[in-house]
């Protein structure tokens, strides 16, 4: 089966948030319960995420495998780095709350050389504890710039990488 990445509607709510309770478990099993905790993503931010047709999802034939906020910088958050600092000041894409856990392995590094092809470069962040999420944008070639304060203060590791390149 092929997948597929389509922009998530307000009548995806319901299995949006069943993969989301999904990739919450995985994360708490995998050593990182803190980073979205016990309700992460809220419901309305979600639905924020689909009014602002930023919020993505990969389908391996009907069934869904994966979500994604996909969205233009700048991002507040990505202001201020401590460490290298970003490689690029230029146009970038920032993904934001990548779940996978549905149908199919594969699905997160997927969606990201999705979001890759569509944009000059990527920004990401992701907990100290997420080694899983690390590990995969090691894998994709991100480069690790620092750590940034996400809008709730909390730390987070910040990689980069270049996508698509302009003319």
């Amino acid at each position: 089966m092929e997948w597929k990445i389509v922009q998530a509607g307000q009548e995806d709510l319901p299995r949006l948030e069943e993969l989301y309770a999904r990739s919450r478990a995985f994360m708490a099993a995998q050593g990182n319960p803190y980073q979205w905790g016990q309700a992460y993503p809220q419901r309305q931010l979600l639905e924020g995420d689909i009014q602002r047709g930023h919020l993505w999802m990969c389908l391996r034939g009907e069934a869904l495998a994966a979500a994604f906020v996909f969205a233009p910088g700048p991002d507040p958050s990505y202001l201020q780095v401590d460490g290298e600092g970003w490689p690029d000041e230029g146009e970038y894409g920032v993904v934001h709350r990548l779940a996978a856990g549905g149908e199919g392995r594969g699905a997160g590094a997927w969606c990201l050389r999705w979001c890759l092809a569509r944009c000059r470069q990527v920004r990401i962040d992701t907990h100290r504890d997420n080694h899983p999420m690390q590990s995969l944008l090691a894998k994709l070639g991100f480069v690790y710039c620092g750590t940034i304060r996400g809008m709730d203060g909390a730390e987070r590791l910040a990689y980069w990488r270049d996508g698509v390149q302009g003319p």
